[in-house]
């Protein structure tokens, strides 16, 4: 009889709670959005704690988490020094609790590193993780350029080598969509919007060495919007205009780093001015939009590559 290996991933971030198992067969992603009121742009770490509290037990509801191989889960937002936010302490708990009823093996990572795995698990690309590369991760929390090199132990390296100086790319996506009253996230809603539109903007991006700067278009978008602009007109001058920042970053990066793949991952990795815009230029590598939005498979494969090396 054939033993089937199940690793099991927990993920509270900021604005989601997931939960997934990823077996030989593939994975299988639950997760609920956590919700935030009508025009409001965000919410607080309390209020995310308490909704993950109420979630997780939904989620894992929804997958079979019996016969575990081994747990990872995301326990801060990057692998560096003084990385912490309160709201994953809940997927954590919940983490040690399962492995320790489970009596199996638990290894703990980072958002961040579960959304390139994520990522490379969507693309087929794991053997990535062999030789560096370059991975964005675009989010509303996070906008950077991060070099992965081959990580031993933590089965990848991550090193942030460009990175917005203001406004996030998903926060500048989000605040778009909430003036056009959209409900918080918008992201999805946002770029069914922008692919409506034919109109063509010449776009001017702010840069700082490998640096960029978003906070400008907040401004434009606004005045835009004050004007009476068509709704379709604001979503595209947003897309675009992260998106032409992305090409002139990963311009500036491969001239300084040298050629090598890019891999991206966050939510805003789903817009498909960005995708269309990125690989009109570069060999790149985008995830299912399941995968590029928050969601656990990512560390649920850290699990699995952690259980594969502990046996060597």
């Amino acid at each position: 009889m054939i033993n089937h290996k199940k690793y099991l991933g927990f993920d509270t971030s900021n604005y989601t709670t997931s939960s997934a198992v990823v077996t030989d067969d593939g994975a299988v992603n639950s997760k609920i959005v956590l919700s935030v009121k009508q025009g409001e742009k965000g919410l607080r770490q309390s209020d995310a704690v308490f909704q993950h509290t109420v979630n997780l037990p939904k989620v894992i509801d929804n997958i079979d988490a019996s016969g575990l191989t081994a747990i990872g889960v995301s326990v801060r937002p990057r692998n560096v020094e003084g990385s912490y936010m309160p709201c994953f302490l809940v997927g954590e708990a919940a983490a040690v609790t399962a492995s320790k009823t489970a009596a199996v093996p638990l290894y703990k990572t980072s958002h961040q590193v579960g959304h390139i795995l994520a990522a490379l698990y969507s693309c087929k690309h794991l053997e990535l993780i062999e030789k560096p590369f370059i991975a964005f991760h675009l989010s509303g929390g996070t906008t950077e350029a991060i070099l992965v090199t081959p990580g031993g132990d933590e089965i990848i390296k991550t090193q942030c080598i460009a990175k917005t100086l203001d406004l996030n790319a998903g926060q500048a996506v989000d605040r778009t969509g909430v003036m056009l009253g959209m409900k918080f996230p918008c992201g999805g809603e946002l770029d069914s919007l922008s692919v409506k539109c034919d109109t063509k903007f010449n776009i001017r991006t702010s840069l700082k060495g490998l640096d960029c700067s978003l906070s400008g278009v907040e401004n434009k978008v606004k005045a835009m919007i004050e004007k009476g602009c068509e709704k379709e007109d604001a979503a595209k001058f947003v897309m675009d205009y992260i998106s032409k920042t992305v090409l002139d970053m990963t311009d500036r990066i491969i001239e300084e780093y040298g050629v090598m793949p890019v891999v991206f991952s966050g939510g805003v990795s789903g817009s498909e001015i960005l995708r269309k815009s990125m690989k009109s230029k570069y060999s790149c590598y985008f995830p299912e939009k399941e995968y590029g939005c928050d969601n656990a498979s990512g560390v649920a494969v850290f699990a699995k590559l952690k259980s594969e090396l502990c046996k060597y």
